[in-house]
């Protein structure tokens, strides 16, 4: 029902056609499907070994916070991978443990943001069905042969300013769905710059 009272209101101008993209879940407004875990394996070639040995530990977590910065372009940070690549001779033990770390903090960080959206969509459905009821009690007055107009002009002040926080927020909406694309794409971009200094036993 929520559904259809937002698809009703794309008539309005009230909803993007972005809304409800993915139809396995009627509430993501994202054209992206929503995939909510990400997967090591899909992007890292080599076995990563359980755990992290504390001689190693320092050395890891340095690197991988340095690549989860999103501002560092990635073609800036080739000459780190090189060089930590070279002082650990291109094990990919090594360089899958960085990859790991740097997967950890963005993965959650894209859980964070999907949750986020997925809160941000909740509220928009809710308030779309609020202007729509709006609209409907002001409809159902101005055909009453004695109208209200008192209350007419609560629910039009109340539309306008719905309609104005709805419109607001949804301009947002683009920058929103992009951001967990954006982290994949970073993912599989310091995968392949770790893979390529790998060396073949």
């Amino acid at each position: 029902m929520v559904y259809a009272r937002i698809l009703a209101l794309v008539g309005l101008g009230l909803a993007t056609p972005a809304l409800a993209a993915d139809f396995s879940d009627p509430t993501w407004p994202c054209i992206q499907r929503k995939v909510e875990r990400l997967s090591v394996g899909l992007m890292w070639a080599n076995p990563v070994p359980e755990t992290l040995p504390d001689d190693l530990r320092d050395d890891v977590q340095a690197l991988a916070s340095k690549l989860a910065v999103r501002r560092i372009a990635l073609e800036d940070l080739r000459p780190d991978v090189a060089a930590f690549a070279q002082a650990h001779e291109g094990d990919a033990d090594v360089l899958g443990l960085v990859f790991e770390q740097v997967f950890e903090r963005l993965s959650r960080r894209r859980s964070r943001i999907i949750a986020g959206i997925g809160d941000f969509s909740q509220s928009q459905i809710a308030l779309s069905a609020k202007i729509e009821a709006a609209r409907t009690e002001m409809t159902a007055q101005m055909a009453k042969a004695e109208p209200d107009f008192d209350r007419v002009d609560v629910l039009e002040e109340q539309l306008d300013w719905d309609q104005l926080i709805y419109s607001d927020r949804q301009q947002n909406i683009t920058y929103l769905c992009e951001t967990p694309t954006l982290l994949e794409k970073r993912l599989f971009g310091i995968a392949q710059l770790l893979q390529a200094e790998v060396k073949d036993n």
